[in-house]
């Protein structure tokens, strides 16, 4: 069985994007090996449709990125992608298919027999998740910088208890915390 982890960027106050819809988070070579560490042994990747089509950029030709940005984009192309839209038909990259609805159960289904984990991305999505009970596992890098309102990284309706498990600082002045979730709403 795997687990449904939940990998993200956030403002310190809480925040995957900003009010104009821009996550423009200082970034680093450092970074881009530690994001390329956590996808590496994911078998699939879902996503929600507007976090699928700021990803799609890494479907290029290999050669077409600067050499320290390669591994990562190797990497997110090989896994499985499963886009949930209610407006897009078809998908633009290789290896990926577009649901229209998150079928709870089927993706439960998917956790039971999949080998290898899985990812979720999108914080809507990731928020349905979380309300099922799917999501294991949490990995949120925090920038430091207040964007002042946008779109929250967990819905505030949505209460989990999480328990930490690692730490980490960057060059860029972002930590990383590593979370397990606890059973059940509280």
């Amino acid at each position: 069985m795997s687990k449904l982890i939940y990998i993200t960027n956030t403002s310190l106050d809480g925040y995957i994007e900003d009010a104009n819809g821009a996550f423009d988070w200082p970034t680093s070579n450092q970074l881009f090996t530690f994001f390329t560490e956590l996808l590496r042994p994911m078998g699939t990747l879902l996503y929600g449709r507007r976090l699928y089509e700021k990803m799609a950029f890494w479907d290029s030709p290999i050669e077409s990125y600067p050499p320290e940005h390669r591994v990562f984009a190797q990497v997110w192309q090989r896994p499985a992608k499963i886009v949930f839209s209610r407006t897009m038909s078809t998908a633009t990259t290789r290896n990926t298919r577009v649901e229209r609805e998150f079928d709870i159960e089927t993706i439960r289904k998917l956790k039971l027999e999949s080998e290898q984990d899985i990812t979720i991305g999108g914080a809507e999505l990731a928020g349905v998740a979380l309300e099922a009970n799917l999501v294991d596992e949490c990995h949120l890098v925090v920038h430091p910088v207040i964007v002042g309102g946008g779109k929250p990284a967990f819905r505030t309706a949505s209460r989990r208890n999480f328990e930490l498990l690692e730490t980490g600082r960057f060059d860029t002045g972002a930590v990383h915390l590593y979370y397990r979730v606890r059973g059940g709403t509280s």
